[in-house]
């Protein structure tokens, strides 16, 4: 499952069986740590989740800030509750993707707005497990 956590909304993306492609889920809207955790822990349940990758904010420098110290804290939190592994992947440039993605549909502004936590949650997902598969350097 990947994760992009904002203060309001969560983006959420599972991936296929086979782990190869992400699909975006509902926007979970945030209203406190207990009914967000609670809200993820049914989406663990209906689709099995055994791993969740949740998005690092990054400053482009590469930098950790006070959004990425936040988390750290919240993947944290994930590894407590569910006792699953929890990843964090680099989201510099997610955002900015999914929008422009976005804007090459025939959403209106409203709905883009609506679907880009998902599709940034989509290209946290696809862009670690495109990662994962890939080999190792030098081997």
């Amino acid at each position: 499952m990947g994760l992009d956590v904002g203060s309001r909304r969560i983006g959420i993306a599972v991936s296929d069986l086979l782990g190869i492609t992400a699909q975006g889920l509902d926007t979970l809207q945030r209203r406190n740590k207990r009914t967000d955790l609670a809200a993820l822990e049914v989406v663990i349940r209906q689709y099995g989740v055994r791993e969740i990758v949740v998005g690092l904010p990054l400053r482009m420098s590469g930098a950790e800030g006070t959004q990425s110290d936040k988390m750290q804290i919240f993947a944290e939190d994930l590894r407590k509750r569910f006792r699953l592994p929890v990843h964090l992947w680099d989201e510099r440039l997610t955002s900015a993707e999914a929008n422009r993605l976005l804007r090459e549909t025939d959403l209106s502004i409203e709905k883009r707005a609506k679907a880009v936590d998902r599709m940034a949650a989509v290209l946290i997902l696809q862009g670690w497990m495109e990662k994962r598969r890939l080999p190792a350097s030098g081997s």
